[in-house]
């Protein structure tokens, strides 16, 4: 297996790097892609969230209501332990699926498995290498908030459900620290792949540089 787990914390710029590794030529699973797709209608994803929170969390038209739900479980711990019961297992199974399928198609690939709690799922075992995409606890709830228009208790509601961003940095193999502009993080990238591709994807590396 030749999988990179790309990870960090809501507002880290994760999605950013994710797009750079793609054009570096890296095959990208985007684990929020998939678990947008596992609650589409009549989906046994779905239909269960609505048996376990009720039709106020869906839409008139029988969409999920994804504002709806972030309020139940960003405020109830208990709920949102519910929901990841739920939603966990689906999206591994097809992010496996996925993998498979790239891999298939070319041995050679490197996939990058784009993932907001890699951590938080025990995710990261099944990584050979795994990419923490860093910025400081302040900067990082100053741009959630300015980003999704969310006062400020709201936005520590969020990153409170997730991992520390300082944990989530040490427990990495490398860290792509994105303090600064946008672009400045594209040299960090680029450097990363060209490690990885000089190795041939087996990651028999330095795994600890660059951190920062």
């Amino acid at each position: 297996m030749r999988l990179v787990g790309l990870t960090g914390g809501i507002a880290t710029g994760k999605s950013t790097a994710a797009r750079l590794l793609a054009r570096e030529g890296a095959v990208v699973v985007d684990a929020d892609r998939v678990a947008r797709e596992v609650v589409e209608p009549d989906t046994p994803g779905l239909r269960e969230i609505r048996r376990t929170f009720g039709p106020s969390v869906l839409t008139a038209d029988g969409q999920l209501d994804r504002d709806a739900l972030a309020r139940v479980v960003f405020s109830d711990p208990a709920a949102r332990k519910r929901l990841n019961a739920i939603l966990h297992p689906l999206i591994g199974a097809e992010v496996d699926r996925r993998v498979e399928q790239a891999l298939a198609r070319d041995p050679e690939a490197v996939v990058v498995y784009d993932v907001p709690l890699l951590f938080e799922t025990g995710a990261e075992g099944r990584c050979d290498l795994v990419v923490v995409v860093y910025v400081p606890p302040e900067i990082q709830l100053r741009r959630l908030m300015l980003r999704d228009a969310l006062a400020e208790t709201d936005a520590r509601a969020r990153l409170a459900a997730q991992m520390p961003i300082d944990e989530k940095a040490r427990r990495a193999d490398v860290v792509l620290d994105n303090r600064g502009p946008p672009e400045s993080l594209e040299a960090p990238v680029r450097a990363l792949w060209a490690r990885i591709r000089a190795h041939n994807g087996r990651f028999g590396v330095d795994k600890t540089a660059p951190r920062g």
